[in-house]
């Protein structure tokens, strides 16, 4: 093949030249074809173990002989329900394929270069990327507030009020917060929106809040009348169980919403995710069903951690991230080989730590035995 006669740098986006793509969790496929292991446990990427509802999975089936048909544009019947649901207009609503699209639409409207989007030190490694996509530069706030029982690694809220200056157009919070399972409670994240100048855009990400039983967790949906300036991202992947269709949505004052739709992608949502998803909103007792199953595996997984000594930070999702007070990479790869996938935090910035996914009970014990082999090697 013939390579190119000049730099191609030089005509690449200025955001794209030094950007480092998102680090998903490694595929089971992957995994198998490497090292030919068949019995396959992924505990890396905060999937569902239960799998969609049943409701779903028919829904889908359903749906699949109008796949030559493009979906609806304007994904009319899932923004009406979520409209109905979050008692909002529908127009307040826009869908992705994903959440992940929708913070990307979020920062090719409102940043630029010259502007800036502050975010915590180790939260979701998505609103770095998407910032730095676009050309606007990226404030870290300290994540370390230790005043706050469940801030360790999480959010410094008055951190993140300190970054915000003249060029911040959007704040990105993940409540509770990937990796770290952090959370900020009720009163508290209430009184940041109070004190963010309004010109600032508040993108408080709930991808996991249908796991939350805690009874002063925020659900910042029932915010947005109160506060124009924000936004709340939800997705379709977690608690659901349909990551492998993709389908997320925000929900945030009607103009905002009006802008993220103008630079919308037409068909972002597949017939199959907008049909599923619609089924899976209709199935509140699947909803419960892996909720119970993510509390009882929380307990599972902390037993057996606190019997290897080792520890953990405080999580409310379907998560926890461990610290083996030691470079995790050659633990990472000897769980590989016995053929269980968690997810090492290098790119976080936190080499010592794993984020380990709550599984079914066999899967949870499966991998409480694989560390204690490993960690006696």
């Amino acid at each position: 093949m013939t390579d190119f006669s000049f730099d191609l740098m030089e005509i690449c986006a200025p955001g794209v030249k030094a950007l480092k793509p998102y680090e998903p969790g490694k595929p089971v496929s992957e995994l198998q074809r490497e090292f030919g292991v068949r019995d396959v446990i992924k505990l890396a990427s905060n999937e569902n173990p239960l799998g969609p509802s049943p409701r779903a999975l028919a829904a889908v089936r359903a749906t699949l002989g109008g796949m030559a048909i493009y979906p609806d544009a304007q994904a009319y019947e899932l923004r009406r329900t979520l409209a109905a649901r979050f008692h909002v207009d529908p127009a307040c609503i826009t869908v992705g394929n994903g959440s992940e699209q929708v913070l990307e639409l979020i920062a090719r409207v409102f940043l630029q270069p010259g502007t800036n989007a502050v975010f915590s030190r180790y939260a979701f490694a998505v609103y770095p990327i998407v910032t730095q996509a676009v050309g606007a530069a990226g404030c870290i706030a300290d994540a370390h507030a230790p005043e706050h029982p469940t801030a360790p690694y999480g959010h410094n809220l008055d951190a993140l009020l300190a970054a915000i200056n003249a060029g911040t157009r959007v704040v990105f919070i993940a409540n509770p917060n990937n990796p770290t399972g952090t959370w900020l409670d009720r009163r508290a994240l209430h009184g940041f929106l109070t004190r963010v100048p309004p010109r600032v855009l508040v993108v408080v990400d709930e991808a996991y809040a249908e796991y939350i039983a805690e009874a002063d967790y925020p659900e910042c949906t029932r915010w947005l009348s109160e506060f124009p300036n924000l936004i709340v991202t939800r997705t379709f992947s977690k608690i659901y169980g349909l990551a492998g269709l993709r389908c997320g949505y925000s929900l945030a004052h009607a103009r905002v919403a009006e802008l993220l739709n103008r630079m919308r992608l037409v068909f972002n949502a597949s017939n199959l995710a907008q049909m599923g998803a619609l089924a899976a909103l209709g199935d509140d007792a699947h909803v419960r069903r892996s909720a119970e199953l993510n509390r009882a595996g929380h307990e599972q997984l902390q037993v057996g951690l606190r019997e290897l000594r080792l520890k953990w930070i405080p999580s409310i999702a379907n998560f926890l991230m461990v610290d083996f007070e030691r470079p995790v990479r050659p633990i990472y790869d000897a769980l590989l080989h016995q053929g269980i996938i968690v997810r090492p935090l290098g790119n976080y910035g936190l080499p010592h730590h794993l984020r380990i996914t709550i599984g079914l009970p066999e899967q949870n014990e499966r991998l409480l035995l694989a560390l204690e082999q490993v960690l006696a090697a």
